[in-house]
């Protein structure tokens, strides 16, 4: 069973976009996901923006991978990397804490997460 960074059951990131390095709408990981696809970030256009400068556009659909296209406020597990790197250019994303894998905390405090905490209401 993968856990959270609270030490809990890792709970959904998202279904619709269906997204998580297994596609199984979780932020698991194991020894082969290399991006550590741990983190899952309600995502901005701020973000979305800063992947794409650094290489990686989220925002464009490619149907020939049956990839939508994300948006902001979609759900999506990113890398560890791509968010620390988000964090330290000041654009990083909200988290939902609870759908972190604990894999994350080998990268970055607990108490440095919290601040970015997404409350749903």
């Amino acid at each position: 069973m993968q856990k959270n960074v609270f030490g809990e059951s890792l709970i959904s990131c998202s279904t619709a976009p269906l997204t998580g390095y297994f596609r199984d709408g979780q932020c698991s990981t194991d020894d082969s996901d290399f991006g550590v696809h741990a983190v899952c970030a309600v995502l901005t256009n701020e973000f979305l923006e800063y992947s794409k400068a650094q290489g990686n556009d989220l925002s464009t659909p490619m149907p020939q991978y049956n990839f939508p296209g994300l948006k902001a406020g979609d759900r999506w597990c990113v890398c560890a990397s791509r968010w620390i790197d988000a964090f330290k250019a000041n654009c990083a994303p909200l988290l939902v804490l609870e759908a972190c894998h604990e894999k994350l905390l080998e990268f970055i405090e607990l108490q440095d997460l919290v601040h970015f905490a997404h409350i749903d209401h």
